[in-house]
């Protein structure tokens, strides 16, 4: 059983944040933040796809729904910071964006970060999920029985 805090859960949060972010929405976040330092890849991005497995009623046996395009990419920043990103669809320019924020998030300039670019991401994805949340409400229908009387 694991009893241990799990150390990595701030970083998964934001690695989410960046992977659910509408395309070009955090790289134009970035740019707005701050100049994009210089970075060498580890891994350029590349287009490929992965195998999306899925459970028969949510508890039985596992099986392949079928497949997904990722992109990914890895870099790493002067000071040795490495940075991943794994986005879904075909998107070079935001794994890029995605990989420089997860390097960065690992310096001093990961408060600003926070502020200008998963702060604002954060906002943005909760207002999408209660707009879409309002909208299912909306079609919701009340199932009542009355007592006719006859009994």
């Amino acid at each position: 059983m694991k009893d241990a805090v799990d150390s990595d859960a701030p970083r998964k949060a934001w690695m989410a944040l960046l992977a659910k972010a509408p395309e070009g929405r955090a790289a134009a976040l970035l740019d707005a933040a701050m100049t994009r330092p210089g970075f060498s890849w580890l891994r350029a991005p590349e287009i490929g796809s992965t195998m999306v497995r899925a459970r028969a009623g949510g508890t039985g046996a596992p099986f392949n729904l079928g497949e997904m395009t990722v992109t990914r990419c890895a870099l790493t920043l002067a000071g040795g910071e490495v940075g991943h990103a794994y986005l879904q669809g075909r998107r070079k320019t935001d794994a890029e964006a995605a990989a420089l924020v997860d390097a960065l998030m690992q310096t001093e300039a990961a408060e600003t970060l926070r502020r200008e670019v998963l702060d604002p991401l954060e906002a943005e994805l909760a207002a999408v999920r209660a707009t879409r949340a309002a909208k299912a409400a909306a079609t919701k229908v009340e199932f009542f029985t009355m007592v006719r009387g006859e009994d």
